[in-house]
């Protein structure tokens, strides 16, 4: 889901304290410029948005920020902070960064999380299937055909499933890659094989590696990894 910000013409109502009819002529007069443009009556503000209004700065641009943070298991995929063991409480940072995309309360691994708008819309919306990558272990010894029949997609809530990418690597356990997030996809293919799921991690998204970070801990991102992953989700 996009990301609510306010419009220009709303930002400006409310910051000078004028009608919707005199920010409007604010704006349509070109005394009003975002990032150094001359900004427009429905124009969505983003966090890392500047603004200025007759040459004065009226709204600071925020650092965009990116997280890589290891979920532990019981935590809820949210920053709402009246749902017990939130993700707000769970990071303990001081700024305002939204989940891209969710990892359900039983499972641990990564997830990435920004203030960078623009960055959550385009991979939310993404026409390209991203990759994300996991390792599951379920509760009885795996088979071939059920290996097979992973990697080959399976009717889930009426739909079959993408192909995806499995390998086994143990007794009880296989890694698999998905192109699409349905909720609790590998939950309910293993349910469909008749396997009941006892971890599921999440080791990668996109060109994010969970790598050795600590169970519950978060770290920025490096600025390879950010350009990395802007070249992925722009094609």
């Amino acid at each position: 889901m996009k990301p609510h910000h306010s419009s220009l013409k709303h930002f400006i109502v409310h910051k000078l304290g004028v009608s919707n009819k005199d920010a409007v002529n604010y704006i349509l007069s070109g005394r009003v410029l975002v990032n150094g443009k001359k900004g427009k009556i429905t124009q969505v503000l983003l966090p890392e948005d500047e603004v200025q209004a007759d040459g004065q700065l009226i709204k600071e641009p925020k650092k965009k920020v990116y997280l890589a943070y290891h979920k532990p298991r019981c935590v809820e995929s949210t920053m709402n902070a009246e749902i017990e063991n939130n993700l707000l409480h769970a990071l303990n940072f001081n700024q305002i960064v939204f989940p891209v995309g969710r990892l359900d309360k039983e499972s641990e691994g990564l997830m990435l999380l920004t203030n960078d708008g623009a960055l959550l819309y385009n991979i939310l919306h993404a026409e390209r299937h991203q990759e994300k990558e996991y390792i599951v272990t379920v509760d009885n010894p795996l088979t071939q055909q059920a290996v097979d029949s992973l990697a080959e997609g399976i009717v889930i809530m009426g739909k079959k499933t993408r192909p995806s990418v499995v390998r086994q690597v143990g007794e009880k356990t296989f890694g698999i890659i998905l192109t699409q997030g349905r909720n609790r996809q590998i939950r309910r293919m293993c349910y469909k094989l008749g396997y009941q799921v006892k971890k599921l991690v999440r080791t990668r998204i996109i060109n994010l590696e969970l790598g050795n970070l600590p169970l519950g801990s978060w770290r920025y991102l490096n600025q390879s990894e950010i350009n990395d992953l802007m070249q992925k989700i722009s094609g």
